[in-house]
């Protein structure tokens, strides 16, 4: 989800959610901690420079069962992030400890902002021979031609 879409759902929302990816919710306390731009430049492992740039917001959840952060308050947090760090509308990347710091991609289900797990994945495949992967075939679904099949009794086996 990019920065001008959480924009417009929050807008429309009375409260702010993260559901994590197992349907659990970060707890309704939370903190946005960081709003951040997030640049990284790399090196893949098939020698192509690359450069990536994420909007990185940061949720905590302290002791303060009576913290509500409301829609209007993170447009806000939003709006002095893109003025001071000159933030333009990149993909939103959002980080949240549960057993160690996780990043993960954001969603959208109509309610709720969706914590979606982010995966890793070589970015020069080609360079470093990893096979394609096979197309799975259910035998069911295999069609014989009759001139070029062999029928039990036929005595091509």
């Amino acid at each position: 989800m990019k920065l001008s879409e959480i924009k417009k759902h929050l807008e429309t929302l009375e409260a702010v959610n993260f559901m994590l990816p197992d349907g659990s919710f970060v707890p309704e306390y939370f903190h946005v901690t960081e709003v951040g731009l997030i640049t990284k430049n790399f090196i893949d492992c098939g020698g192509t420079v690359r450069k990536e740039t994420v909007v990185n917001f940061q949720l905590w959840d302290a002791n303060d069962y009576d913290h509500r952060l409301k829609p209007g308050k993170l447009l806000s947090i939003i709006a002095l992030s893109e003025k001071v760090l000159g933030i333009e509308d990149y993909e939103i990347e959002v980080e949240y400890q549960d057993t160690t710091i996780g990043k993960y991609d954001l969603g959208f289900n109509g309610q709720n902002f969706q914590l979606i797990n982010k995966q890793t994945t070589c970015l020069a495949k080609e360079q470093c021979g990893i096979p394609s992967e096979k197309q799975k075939v259910n035998l069911t679904e295999i069609t014989t031609n009759n001139a070029n099949s062999c029928t039990p009794g036929a005595g091509c086996c």
